[in-house]
C-alpha cells in the first residue's frame, strides 16, 4: 500500500488550524503521544499538558490554541480530539478497489449489482436485492430477499439483513448485528398461550450511520423501524419494532429501547438504559448511564436514575441513600418516644378525669 505524505500546512488547512514552526514538515501517519515517531503527527489535549511537548519523538504536534511553551512544529486548533480524528481518518482512508463476487458467495434472481462490489466468500444474497455503488460484503453476510443497500455501504462479517429491510448510503454495520428480526410481540389467548403477533414491516436505515457489533434491530409489527440519518449505535443494543432514532443520535452498549418509542435528534443515552415502550424523548436529550427511563422527557432534558428523573435530583438522592437506614432507625426511636408521651399523656387525663 503507497504511504500517504503530506506537509503540515496542508494538514492544518484540513482542520482549520494555524501552523506553528516549518509548515512544510512531511507527516505520513498519525499517532499517540507515546508510540509517535519521527515523519508521524500526534495529539495533546489540554495546555496543561504542554510540558510533555519535551518528550515527544513526533515530527508535529496537534495542540489546542494559546498553549505556551511550544518547542516542535504544531498546529493549533480548537478542538485537538475532534483534528486528530480528522487527520487519522484521512491517513488510513483507502481507495476503493473492488473486489468482485466470490466464487463461493450466492446471489439470488433479479438482483441488480453493480461492477463495483466486494461480495466476499460464503455471502448469501437473496432474490431482488439491490446494491449500489463501491458496498461490500465480508464473508458470511447475509442478504434476505428485497433488501436494499445505497452506495459506499460496508457490511462486516457475518451482518444478517433479512426481507425487504433498506440501508442507506456511507452506512458501516460490524460483525454479527441482525437488521430486521421479528419483534417481540405475543398476545396471550383464553388459556395463557403466547399467540405471536406477526411482523411485517422493516428497517429502514438512512445514510452515514454507524451500527456497532452484535446489536439487533428488530422490524416493524407494522411500517418501520427507522435510524435517522448520522446516528451511532454501538455493540450490543437492542432496538424493538418501530422505535425511531433521531439524527446524529448515539446509543451506547447494552441499551434496549422497547417498541415504537420515539427519540429525537441529537440525542444521547448512555450504556445500559432501558427505556420503556411508546414514550418519546425529545431533541438534545441526554441519559445517564442505568437509567431507566419509563416516561416521555421534553427537548434538553438531563436525566438520570431508576426511574429516570432529573439528573440534579438524583444526584441529591444517591447522597442520600447511604443514610437511610439511620433515619429509619431515628425514626422508629422517635415513633417509640411519641407512642410513650401519647401513653404519659392519656394517662394524665384518666387520672384528672378521675
Amino acid at each position: 500500500m503507497d504511504q500517504k505524505e503530506i506537509t503540515l500546512a496542508e494538514l492544518a488547512v484540513m482542520v482549520n488550524g494555524d501552523v506553528i514552526g516549518d509548515p512544510q514538515v512531511s507527516i505520513t501517519n498519525l499517532a499517540d503521544i507515546d508510540s509517535a515517531r519521527s515523519g508521524e503527527i500526534t495529539f495533546l489535549t489540554k495546555k496543561e499538558y504542554a510540558a510533555r511537548l519535551a518528550e515527544i519523538h513526533a515530527s508535529a504536534c496537534i495542540i489546542p490554541r494559546n498553549m505556551e511553551g511550544v518547542s516542535v512544529p504544531a498546529i493549533q486548533v480548537e478542538n485537538p480530539v475532534l483534528a486528530a480524528a480528522i487527520i487519522h481518518t484521512f491517513f488510513l482512508k483507502k481507495a476503493y478497489t473492488p473486489g468482485g463476487v466470490h466464487q463461493t458467495a450466492f446471489i439470488g434472481s433479479g438482483c441488480e449489482v453493480p461492477a463495483e462490489v466486494t461480495i466476499g466468500p460464503m455471502v448469501v444474497v437473496g432474490d431482488h436485492v439491490k446494491l449500489g455503488q463501491r458496498v461490500t460484503l465480508e464473508p458470511g453476510v447475509v442478504l434476505g430477499d428485497g433488501v436494499i443497500i445505497g452506495d459506499d455501504t460496508f457490511l462486516a462479517a457475518n451482518v444478517t439483513v433479512r426481507d425487504n429491510c433498506m440501508i442507506g448510503s456511507r452506512v458501516t454495520v460490524h460483525s454479527g448485528t441482525v437488521i430486521g428480526s421479528d419483534g417481540f410481540g405475543y398476545v396471550p389467548d383464553e388459556k395463557g398461550n403466547h399467540v405471536k403477533r406477526p411482523h411485517v414491516g422493516i428497517v429502514q436505515i438512512e445514510d452515514d450511520v454507524e451500527i456497532g457489533a452484535n446489536a439487533c434491530l428488530d422490524r416493524g409489527t407494522f411500517g418501520a423501524t427507522l435510524i435517522k440519518k448520522g446516528t451511532k449505535i454501538d455493540n450490543l443494543v437492542q432496538i424493538a419494532h418501530n422505535v425511531e432514532i433521531g439524527e446524529r443520535s448515539l446509543v451506547i452498549a447494552q441499551t434496549g429501547i422497547a417498541g415504537s418509542a420515539k427519540i429525537g435528534n441529537s440525542v444521547v443515552i448512555s450504556g445500559q438504559v432501558a427505556i420503556r415502550d411508546h414514550i418519546e424523548l425529545g431533541d438534545g436529550v441526554m441519559v445517564a448511564g442505568k437509567s431507566g427511563v419509563a416516561s416521555s422527557q421534553e427537548a434538553g432534558a438531563v436525566v438520570s436514575g431508576f426511574p429516570a428523573m432529573p439528573h440534579k435530583e438524583w444526584l441529591r438522592a444517591t447522597m442520600a441513600f447511604p443514610h437511610i437506614p439511620q433515619v429509619i432507625k431515628d425514626l422508629r426511636k422517635l415513633t417509640k418516644k411519641i407512642d410513650q408521651i401519647d401513653e404519659h399523656l392519656n394517662r394524665g387525663k384518666e387520672n384528672t378525669n378521675g
